[in-house]
């Protein structure tokens, strides 16, 4: 069976994890947290980094940082993972759900403005399979409002819009390292903060809500409970497993986007089926070869194409069902949003297999996509 996701090794994890151990410092900000600080900052030019435990705690912070309270609306993609609106839920904003695009599950940009009200307090961009929305028309509107945007790269690491990073862009933005991701380390997530008036609150809510940092870098005497927080640093053994795939990040890259080229190449002649569009790319957007997904034109033919590939051999998977049709959403007798295009995503978006090292399964592979297609 050829799976959906294999976590990729480098083989240096083991080594780091080891220096870590006997460098006498396995616990949160150690040797391996500040070279994984050093690695964004250097390569993205990013003004502030944060290791985090998770994407989504990473937006947990933000959500703090942005002093979201009730009463508060957040504008979120309906398409996308549940801790995109979660950690504002948490601190009970009121979401407003938006539509993707009709040609990307991303949001879309022209409707946003007429979702931004006087209670709005950020708008929450999701760079959905790691393409880039349309951050000029996201930025100019929020300075026009005077909101905030938040940026979900969850999946877009190492991707980019008109030459800018993604994550680089909004107030704040956040990486995830889960084990689906180009850079994995089982479980963990970043922190970027653009705007430097979050900077110091940062490192105190990352610090369990005391000015330990501060204390470090000898500005007070001792540190103190000064602020809410969390235990959001993850272990220096996470951090060191990290590290040793930053080192391999363009390995990585030429292989996901090998693969991404090899599904295009085979797939596009078949486009004109009409069975399924292809992914979209803008102009002003990069690929990090996250994921390759098809579209169906029905959600029928989505799911009989995941049971017939299974049967021949190789896993394929949906992705998320719309947040405004979900059951938590619903139980809070809110708002109901109509968001016609994510609920076309949720039901007809399929995902193929997709990691380092299925460059050596492509021959199979292919063989069993395009037969599958034929019985459809």
């Amino acid at each position: 069976m050829i799976p959906f996701n294999k976590p990729f090794l480098s083989g240096e994890e083991l080594h780091f994890i080891e220096e870590s151990i006997q460098a006498g410092h396995i616990s949160g900000n150690g040797i391996f947290t500040k070279r994984c600080h050093q690695f964004f900052l250097e390569r993205y030019r990013f003004k502030k980094v944060l290791l985090t435990t998770s994407c989504t705690d990473a937006l947990e912070m933000c959500a703090l940082l942005l002093n979201i309270e009730p009463g508060d609306e957040v504008i979120v993609p309906s398409y996308t993972f549940v801790s995109t609106a979660l950690a504002f839920v948490r601190q009970g904003a009121k979401i407003v759900y938006m539509d993707s695009r009709p040609d990307h599950p991303g949001l879309d940009e022209t409707q946003l403005e007429a979702l931004i009200t006087p209670r709005t307090k950020a708008i929450i961009v999701v760079h959905y399979a790691g393409v880039a929305c349309d951050m000029d028309a996201i930025m100019q509107l929020a300075d026009k409002h005077g909101v905030f945007v938040v940026e979900d790269a969850a999946q877009a690491i190492d991707s980019y819009y008109t030459g800018h990073p993604l994550g680089g862009i909004g107030h704040l933005g956040t990486f995830s390292f889960h084990e689906t991701k180009n850079i994995q380390s089982g479980e963990g997530g970043l922190l970027i903060i653009n705007d430097e008036q979050f900077i110091e609150r940062a490192e105190i809510l990352w610090e369990k809500g005391t000015n330990r940092a501060a204390f470090f870098k000898g500005m007070v005497d001792k540190y103190r409970w000064v602020d809410v927080g969390s235990s959001f640093l993850p272990s220096d053994l996470t951090a060191a497993y990290l590290f040793a795939q930053l080192l391999s990040l363009e390995k990585i890259q030429q292989s996901r986007l090998t693969i991404w080229e090899n599904y295009f190449t085979l797939l596009k002649p078949l486009e004109q089926k009409e069975l399924f569009s292809l992914p979209f790319i803008p102009d002003y957007a990069t690929n990090n070869g996250h994921m390759f997904y098809l579209v169906f034109s029905q959600a029928t033919l989505r799911d009989r194409f995941i049971q017939i590939l299974k049967e021949k051999g190789a896993l394929s998977i949906f992705h998320y069902l719309s947040l405004h049709k979900s059951p938590f959403h619903l139980s809070q007798k809110q708002t109901t949003y109509e968001c016609r295009y994510a609920d076309h995503y949720s039901e007809s978006l399929l995902r193929l297999p997709f990691y380092v090292g299925l460059e050596d399964s492509f021959e199979e592979l292919n063989r069993h996509i395009l037969s599958t297609i034929q019985e459809l």
